[in-house]
């Protein structure tokens, strides 16, 4: 092995990517010969900025008052309801207000009604997404979310900008069950050890695990990703 694909090969074992970097091709190549094609990105903090905070510190008067909408609301169970498809995220709201003092429930709906205003893109998200496609990937998106999902998003890129674009809330059902990630791939096509899944969640990287696909926890910054891209050139 010579010295330059020595330091690539630590490079990807410090970052979480055993993968090796074909310039030809313009694809990674795994160390297993499998080559990487498609690169399938979460949404909230890898591309758009989900900040249930932001939302909180623009309705909320008070530290008390937080901490039970947070609670109520953002840890509640009907976030994961609608991102399940179960209920509509306009449902929310009527949901979770018996479980909130009245006199908290303005801010409880303005934060249940207007949480999305948090949903901006991530510093250099559009330039990440622009650089892996004219880098010979496929793109797509599989995130938990809501059906307001085709809302907001489409705000940060078209749909038609990826290869492919899968909402948990259309398949009722969440990462990190299995069965989201083989649907998905079932729907496009694609073979799971082609794929390099890209999340912030550590469970959503085991569930992606463990249905075959090559996985990369983003800790938040996409010139780490591109930069691993370059030094396999």
């Amino acid at each position: 092995m010579d010295p330059e694909s020595i330091r690539v090969f630590f490079f990807c074992l410090k970052t979480g990517i055993s993968d090796w970097y074909n310039s030809k091709s313009r694809i990674i190549k795994g160390i297993n010969g499998i080559m990487i094609k498609n690169v399938v990105l979460d949404m909230g903090n890898v591309l758009l900025d989900y900040n249930p905070e932001f939302v909180m510190d623009q309705f909320c008067s008070s530290e008390e008052e937080k901490d039970i909408i947070r609670r109520e609301l953002f840890e509640g169970p009907e976030w994961e309801m609608a991102d399940s498809g179960d209920i509509k995220d306009k449902d929310r709201f009527d949901l979770v207000k018996v479980r909130v003092p009245e006199k908290y429930h303005e801010a409880l709906k303005n934060c249940a009604d207007r949480w999305d205003i948090c949903m901006d893109p991530l510093d250099g998200a559009e330039d990440f997404c622009r650089y892996v496609k004219d880098h010979g990937y496929k793109v797509y998106v599989l995130s938990n979310a809501s059906d307001l999902f085709y809302t907001y998003f489409p705000k940060f890129l078209p749909l038609d900008f990826f290869d492919g674009v899968f909402v948990s809330a259309d398949h009722h059902m969440i990462k990190p069950d299995v069965r989201i990630y083989k649907l998905f791939l079932e729907e496009y096509g694609l073979k799971a050890d082609e794929c390099l899944f890209i999340d912030d969640r550590a469970k959503n990287i085991e569930g992606a695990k463990k249905a075959g696909l090559n996985t990369f926890r983003f800790m938040g910054d996409h010139q780490e990703v591109i930069n691993l891209l370059n030094s396999m050139n």
